[in-house]
């Protein structure tokens, strides 16, 4: 597992992975995807773990896909369409990994939580965010659909209408937007929300285990049993629209105002 841009932490029953990439706000790459993938089976694994917290580094929680690893084999329509379709069925691995273990996941949430960040903190059991947390579907503004689940996702979690506005219309939301919409269990201050995380992480430490892992099998079987065809749709239809103009425009622009923090300036 890379401790580069993955830290684990288990301390008390409680597991914390911390993604650890601040100077792209924690953008998924490939990378870090199969050290996240790591970390969560090693968690999933140890007995001695009852309860996950999933984090980001630098006091954001993730950017969503990685654009320059995206744009790294060039802007031809079938290297980008080969290359987004790998990316984007790499992170349907990690929303899949987050339902199947059957230990609550938290997500910590601050600063960015965009894109695929967004849609896999969606996928985890609950959610507490900072007052200056920012959310946001930015995917159609680069002529992509959502990833890592979010269309499903959202759709269980607040409906038709709801999710077809956020999705179209690609709105940022702040946290007391999501409270709202009953996207997060609570919004707290800034300063108290690794106490908060930490609290909720205790409590459910002390509940019985193998009936919190039931729970969320039942939850799971009832929700979420066509996670699994919107992901292998969501490759599908990336693949397709990584061809289109509207993406390669998109995507151009996007770099262009993003460049520096791909540098890592």
């Amino acid at each position: 597992m890379s401790q580069a841009l993955v830290k684990y932490q288990a301390e008390n029953h409680i597991a914390t992975i911390t993604m650890n990439d601040p100077k792209t706000l924690n953008a998924f790459s490939t990378v870090l995807k199969d050290a996240m993938m790591a970390a969560l089976t090693k968690a999933d694994e140890d007995e001695q773990i009852r309860v996950i917290i999933l984090q980001g580094a630098g006091n954001n929680f993730s950017s969503g896909g990685h654009i320059g690893e995206m744009l790294e084999n060039g802007m031809e329509s079938e290297a980008l369409s080969d290359k987004l379709n790998f990316m984007v069925g790499e992170v349907a691995e990690i929303s899949l990994k987050l339902r199947n273990i059957h230990k609550p996941i938290i997500a910590k949430l601050e600063g960015a939580v965009a894109g695929a960040g967004m849609n896999l903190a969606l996928t985890c059991d609950f959610r507490i965010a900072a007052e200056n947390a920012k959310f946001v579907q930015a995917f159609v503004n680069i002529g992509l659909i959502p990833d890592a689940g979010g269309i499903y996702l959202l759709n269980q979690l607040i409906g038709v209408a709801k999710t077809t506005e956020m999705v179209m219309l690609g709105d940022k939301l702040k946290a007391e937007d999501m409270a709202r919409l009953n996207l997060v269990n609570d919004v707290v201050s800034n300063d108290e929300l690794d106490a908060s995380v930490l609290a909720l992480a205790t409590r459910l430490s002390n509940l019985p285990g193998k009936a919190l892992a039931s729970m969320k099998h039942m939850i799971n079987t009832h929700a979420y049993m066509g996670l699994n065809e919107a992901l292998d749709m969501e490759v599908e239809q990336q693949t397709m629209l990584a061809k289109t103009d509207d993406f390669k425009e998109g995507i151009t622009a996007f770099m262009e105002k993003r460049k520096p923090v791909y540098q890592g300036k």
